[in-house]
């Protein structure tokens, strides 16, 4: 069984807004704590729909890489890698195509969506319809069991799930798969062996998912064991030949809808953003001039949180006795517009502030970004190599 990690990835899009640090940053900052975290710049994704449009792209990754560092994702906890760096991506991805259904491709959801959207390009290319396809081959190269997405990227982690399967099936199955397997088992130990056996029938027979898990906690403390024997008895176990590639997990997170400036979801094609570094002068502007409850022309006039943009922010970022004071002052006109903005102002720049202080250390010194990226894509490399050497074998293509 191979080591938890998380992956994840973004498209260089340039400035990160609040919305990207709470609806993302702030999950991986959580998630670097718990796990060994891998988290890249998806630039070759970002040709799938723009490639008529490159000039920005490398640009754009920096500019994202700062605003990670500047949100708290730390280097020394994850690592930080750009996927054109790691060729390995394009290797699997071009060995997956060989084998992967093209109706699969054509079933993912997101890709007549995206097509309806963006109606305005050509996308009936190759690597819009083959996008899903990388996006599998960014996950199982690093053999990575954990996914956090959102409920609308669940497919896409089932659809990888899918070529795993095919995958294994179709290479798993190494010349005298079953008798290795099986002296593989005496290694074991005849205590071990024998419960091995019972917990594999259960698995097999009755489908006792509690007897899966109990094997694979056998198995992860056989320290004995090779690691191709190991591989071959999680394979034995499940019925299939040698586990090459992972299937991995969607880790579910929370939609956090992060609102905008206007109400709607925080979007650059909106218009409504606070970029994660905004300068506090322009913060406190745009927040000033918000719109409100267009029933509140006068100060006066008593207003309706409910209908107001601004009570939005107050529930992401005002504590109870903030939002209180909001509802009440608000509804009895006793408090002005531009006073309930107040607190919102303090408390989005408080949020910021060590964000500013964070980035000024890679905006003095650039070249730490490049080397911690340099560092990252070696790291992400090696692991990418080591999983290549294996799909190789299976393959057959190692020429050894």
């Amino acid at each position: 069984m191979y080591a938890e990690k998380v992956l994840s990835g973004m498209r260089p899009t340039g400035r990160m807004h609040l919305g990207h640090y709470h609806g993302v940053l702030k999950n991986w900052i959580r998630l670097q704590q718990e796990y060994p975290c891998l988290f890249f710049v998806a630039d070759w994704h970002a040709l799938t729909t723009n490639y008529d449009e490159t000039a920005s792209i490398a640009e754009s990754g920096w500019e994202m890489i700062v605003d990670w560092l500047a949100a708290g994702v730390d280097p020394s906890q994850a690592t930080l890698f750009i996927q054109s760096r790691v060729p390995e991506h394009a290797e699997l991805h071009l060995m997956l195509s060989m084998m992967t259904p093209l109706g699969w491709l054509e079933r993912v959801p997101t890709y007549k969506d995206q097509m309806e959207k963006l109606a305005h390009k050509d996308l009936a290319t190759y690597g819009f319809l083959g996008y899903p396809l990388l996006q599998a081959a960014d996950i199982l190269i690093y053999r990575a069991d954990k996914v956090p997405v959102g409920e609308d990227q669940v497919p896409h982690i089932e659809f990888t799930r899918e070529v795993a399967r095919r995958f294994n099936h179709l290479y798993g199955r190494e010349p005298g798969f079953e008798d290795k397997a099986k002296l593989a088992v005496k290694k074991l130990g005849s205590k071990r062996a024998k419960l091995y056996g019972e917990l594999r029938t259960r698995f097999q027979e009755r489908g006792e998912e509690d007897a899966l898990e109990q094997a694979h906690a056998l198995l992860d403390e056989a320290q004995s064991l090779s690691h191709g024997d190991r591989e071959r008895l999680f394979g034995y176990l499940e019925g299939s030949g040698k586990m090459i590639l992972v299937e991995p997990e969607a880790l579910l997170t929370e939609a956090a809808r992060m609102p905008g400036l206007d109400g709607q979801k925080m979007s650059k094609s909106y218009g409504n953003t606070i970029s994660l570094r905004e300068d506090a002068g322009s913060v406190t502007k745009k927040i000033s001039t918000m719109q409100t409850d267009p029933q509140r022309v006068r100060r006066s006039d008593p207003g309706d949180p409910a209908k107001c943009p601004v009570w939005q922010l107050h529930v992401i970022y005002s504590s109870d006795e903030v939002r209180q004071w909001v509802q009440k002052g608000c509804k009895s006109a006793g408090i002005g517009c531009l006073e309930c903005k107040q607190p919102l102002i303090a408390a989005v720049l408080k949020e910021q502030e060590p964000m500013h202080e964070r980035a000024q250390i890679y905006l003095d010194d650039p070249q730490l970004v490049r080397n911690i990226i340099a560092d990252g894509c070696e790291k992400a490399r090696k692991l990418a190599q080591e999983t290549m050497r294996d799909v190789r074998e299976a393959m057959g293509l190692d020429y050894t």
